[in-house]
């Protein structure tokens, strides 16, 4: 048992309520026990320079976490300055829903993806994954009208989540203060067809074998 009852492979209580807001066509509230993160995707009828012309479109994510969403305040980005973790984080999310989308069927539009993070407690990138993924998959269908029916656009579906190693245990979903303490931690980004988009993954002043390696695969699959 894990310090709130958990058992070593068991997902913290996950929740999803859609429609949070009213003016972003998808809206999420993405909850991974107290870590919070608010999804939203608008949709906007314009590509980067680079696609204009090419009939292609884009979809591209930003993420930040509020000043309250720490135990100690967090600065806000000011004067177009984000931290590097905040955009390691959204080039993420980023990479991650391309990888299940087929621009090429979503005409010269870009898709936007904000992901705010209100609470923090371990898990914010994978939270942010989930609901977003929720959350184009919403404004898509608000849009079907203009861009046309969400399987169009989508092939798939994904979603992530963490792993990692304390005291040589093998642990799902960790918690802050499982993060904290990890000796080896993992974020992986899976289609629902179980093939994977993404591994991150770090020894903390640690190293791991191969075989934890598999274990830990198969643990967050």
């Amino acid at each position: 048992m894990r310090h709130d009852g958990r058992r070593l492979d068991e997902l913290r209580p996950i929740k999803f309520q859609r429609r949070y807001t009213r003016q972003a066509p998808g809206s999420v509230l993405a909850r991974m026990r107290r870590t919070t993160v608010l999804c939203t995707c608008t949709v906007e009828a314009a590509v980067p320079s680079f696609l204009a012309g090419t009939g292609k479109g884009w979809l591209t994510a930003e993420y930040g976490m509020l000043p309250g969403s720490t135990s100690t305040r967090k600065a806000r980005d000011r004067g177009g300055k984000i931290d590097g973790r905040s955009v390691e984080i959204q080039r993420l999310i980023g990479r991650s829903l391309r990888a299940v989308g087929n621009l090429e069927k979503l005409g010269e539009h870009t898709l936007w993806i904000d992901c705010d993070v209100l609470e923090a407690d371990g898990g914010t990138r994978t939270a942010s994954i989930n609901g977003a993924f929720v959350a184009l998959v919403d404004a898509l269908t608000a849009n079907k009208a203009v861009l046309g029916p969400a399987a169009q656009v989508i092939k798939g579906s994904v979603a992530a989540i963490s792993v990692g190693l304390c005291d040589e245990v093998e642990l799902l979903d960790l918690d802050y203060g499982e993060d904290h303490d990890a000796d080896v931690d993992f974020n992986l980004v899976m289609t629902g067809a179980g093939e994977f988009i993404e591994v991150q993954g770090s020894g903390e002043e640690a190293t791991f074998s191969r075989g934890q390696l598999d274990r830990l695969l198969k643990l967050g699959k």
